[in-house]
Order: structure tokens, then C-alpha cells, then sequence
């Protein structure tokens, strides 16, 4: 009996493992899909739309409490809510970006009251033009962002070494701690964006840096505010920009601040920067799989470096919104903003562990603690069990977060 052949313009013999080929099966693998039923397909609704649950809970919250508290749906009371999460909506929005990648900031309502200060004391009692303070304190709260950057990733000596210098030169020839003082973090910023200096990789883990941080600047504050007050009349003499975030707008026969639009505004363009852009998209990488980013080209140190950055921006931004909201600066204001800037992330559907979350979510969960405050408050609940309730919505919200975790296991 001849061999087969294989096909071809030459004929020869066919091998035996290529006749083998031809009587292989060729069936193809199907793997049955999991069955879990509509909880199990809730779940993974959840976990495909960061925001339904925290929408969900808003909806809820504000039809029983519109339900048992009187005047809750009122145009006041509503826009009330509104101007009240302004500042802990625009730190959380600073926080919501740290802890996309995994990290986590403490010192965001340090570097907020240090920013603010700066500004209130240059331009009420320094005589520096408001639009220059204010620009001022802007490049503070940045400059302290990026220190917590650099810590987490590449800490470098030079640019606090510069600061420290130039504080110290400055104090010695007799100019005022109100100029010193933001002359010197300015200076240490300047060092660190050229990258002067050897960079040994430290980082430090986020929750230990920024938590000495919170200490640090809390401390500079008092240290440059010599903890005194710049009262409202005095800044509406001298510098009445400052506080004009908290001028009013009445529409829809309720009363909203600049401040509110000041962070919706805020939302909108974080929006588009974590939805639209490769620097977006290289967060939620990092956030998701630090080494599996750094594997496909993402320079992750330079992603979180800018995270922080950012971030400290966002916060000296909510400073100058606070001026306007409260109408003075104070240096010992806001010590919860910490708290309740992660209460609105968590609440809002970001994951404590990164790399999942939407911004409007932090929105969303800001508005959802200023519903439960305002709506107990007119229900006549105490205070205490105010605190009381926003703390089991916190556990809860944790834990709705590690069951729709489960849906990628």
C-alpha cells in the first residue's frame, strides 16, 4: 500500500504526525458561564457603574427624609446642602484622585488651612496684591502636594533643604515671617520641579507619609499664622477678593454660592481629565496594577508624582472657597476635613484598594452625608447620633465595596 501524500505542486511522503493532524479533534472548548441569578447579575451592575449604588442611596435618603422631616424639600433647605459639602466636595475630589492609585492622603485639610492662610495673611496684613496671594497660596498647597508625591515615590532633600535655607536667610535679614515663610516653600518648589539631586526610592507607604505630613503643616500653620484669626472685616477692608466664592446667586428661587459652582466646575474638568486623557487612563492603570503598569511603559512615579501635585492644587482651591464660605481664615479650622473628604470618596463608590471609581461618585456620596446631616438635624435628632449614622454608612459603604470586589474573583 502506497504512502500518503501531503498536498502540494511536489508530492512526498506524508509525515506521521501530520497525518495525525487530520484525524484530531476540532471541537472547541465552551466553559459554562457562572449562575448566580439577578443578585449575582446586581453585581455586577454595581461593579461595571461605581455610581448607581451611592445614586441609589441619594434617591432613597431624600425621599425618607423628605418623608419625615418637615421643609426638607424646600429651596433653602436644598440649597443649604449644596453649599455646605462645597469645600468637603472639592477635598474629596483632591482625595478621590490619591486614592485611585491605591494611596491614600491624610493631609488634605492641612494643606488646605496652610493655603488659605497664606493667602488671607500676604493679602490682608503683607500688603501683597490679592490675585498675587492668592496665586501664592495656590503654589503652596501645590508645593506641599508634590512633597507628599515625592515622598511616596522618590524622595529628594534638596528642594526641603532649599526651603529651609531660604527661611532661614530670610528671618536673618529681618523680612517679616508673613513674606518668609510661603518665600521659602516657594523656593523648595522651584528646586523640585527642575529635579535637582539624587532621588533614592523610598516610597513610603501613603498612609504613613501623609499622616506626618498632616502634623507638619498643621504645625507650619501655626507657626506662620502665630495662631491668630484674619477676621472677616478685616479681609473685606483689604482684600475682598478672597471671599468671593461665597457671594450668592439666586436661581430657581434658591440661593447657590460661587463656591458651588467653583466645584461643580471642579468635578466637570476631572471628569474629562480621568475619562478623556492618557494621563486619566495611566491613574486608573497604576491604581489597578502598579507593576503591570510599569510593565507596558507607564512612568508610574511620575503618574502619582502629578496625582499629589494635583491634589494639593485642588485643596489650596478649596481654601479660598472656604474664605468665602465662612468670611475668615482661621488656623484651626477644618481639622475633619480629613474625615469627611474620605467619607464622601468611600460613600461614593471609589475603592479604598484603587484602580475603580468615578468622580461624580465623590460628588455624590458628599451630597448623600450633607442629605443625612440636614435631614436628621430637621428630623430632631442629636448631634450624637448624627455622628452616629454617618459612621455605620461608612462600614456599610466599605463593605458594599468588598462585595462587588468579589465580581473580579
Amino acid at each position: 500500500m502506497s504512502e500518503p501524500t501531503s498536498p502540494g505542486p511536489t508530492a512526498r511522503p506524508m509525515q506521521e504526525f501530520e497525518a495525525a493532524i487530520d484525524r484530531s479533534q476540532t471541537d472547541v472548548a465552551v466553559f459554562d458561564e457562572p449562575k448566580g441569578g439577578p443578585l449575582r447579575a446586581f453585581q455586577g451592575f454595581l461593579h461595571d457603574n461605581p455610581t448607581a449604588a451611592p445614586a441609589l442611596v441619594l434617591l432613597l435618603s431624600c425621599a425618607v427624609f423628605g418623608a419625615i422631616a418637615p421643609n426638607f424639600f424646600s429651596a433653602f433647605n436644598l440649597s443649604l446642602i449644596i453649599q455646605q459639602v462645597t469645600v468637603i466636595g472639592i477635598l474629596g475630589a483632591a482625595q478621590t484622585l490619591v486614592i485611585l492609585t491605591a494611596g491614600i492622603d491624610l493631609s488634605v485639610a492641612a494643606i488646605m488651612v496652610l493655603s488659605y492662610m497664606t493667602m488671607a495673611r500676604l493679602a490682608v496684613e503683607g500688603g501683597v496684591p490679592s490675585p498675587l496671594a492668592i496665586l501664592i497660596g495656590l503654589a503652596v498647597g501645590a508645593a506641599c502636594g508634590l512633597l507628599n508625591g515625592s515622598l511616596a515615590t522618590r524622595a529628594r532633600v534638596l528642594p526641603i533643604l532649599a526651603a529651609v535655607l531660604v527661611w532661614v536667610a530670610a528671618l536673618q535679614s529681618g523680612l517679616d515671617l508673613i513674606h518668609a515663610a510661603p518665600l521659602g516653600i516657594l523656593a523648595g518648589l522651584g528646586v523640585g520641579i527642575w529635579g535637582v539631586g539624587p532621588a533614592p526610592a523610598l516610597r513610603l507607604p501613603p498612609f504613613i507619609v501623609t499622616l506626618g505630613a498632616w502634623s507638619i503643616f498643621f504645625a507650619l500653620t501655626l507657626w506662620y499664622s502665630e495662631a491668630q484669626t484674619v477676621r472677616s472685616q478685616d479681609i473685606d477692608a483689604a482684600a475682598p477678593l478672597l471671599k468671593v466664592f461665597g457671594l450668592r446667586v439666586e436661581l430657581f428661587g434658591a440661593q447657590f454660592t460661587l463656591g458651588s459652582f467653583l466645584m461643580l466646575g471642579v468635578f466637570v474638568a476631572l471628569w474629562y481629565a480621568l475619562g478623556s486623557t492618557g494621563w486619566g487612563r495611566s491613574v486608573y492603570a497604576v491604581g489597578d496594577d502598579k507593576e503591570a503598569a510599569e510593565l507596558s511603559g507607564i512612568r508610574t512615579d511620575r503618574v502619582l508624582l502629578s496625582v499629589y501635585g494635583v491634589a494639593g492644587f485642588l485643596c489650596a482651591l478649596g481654601g479660598w472657597a472656604a474664605i468665602g464660605r465662612v468670611g475668615s481664615a482661621s488656623p484651626q479650622s477644618f481639622y475633619e476635613g480629613n474625615l469627611d473628604a474620605i467619607t464622601a470618596v468611600v460613600i461614593g463608590g471609589t475603592s479604598l484598594f484603587g484602580g475603580r471609581g468615578a468622580i461624580f461618585g465623590t460628588l455624590i456620596g458628599a451630597l448623600i452625608v450633607g442629605v443625612f446631616r440636614s435631614g436628621l438635624k430637621l428630623a430632631g435628632v442629636e448631634v450624637l447620633w448624627q455622628g452616629f449614622a454617618i459612621g455605620l454608612l461608612i462600614i456599610v459603604a466599605v463593605a458594599m465595596d468588598q462585595w462587588i470586589r468579589r465580581v473580579s474573583s
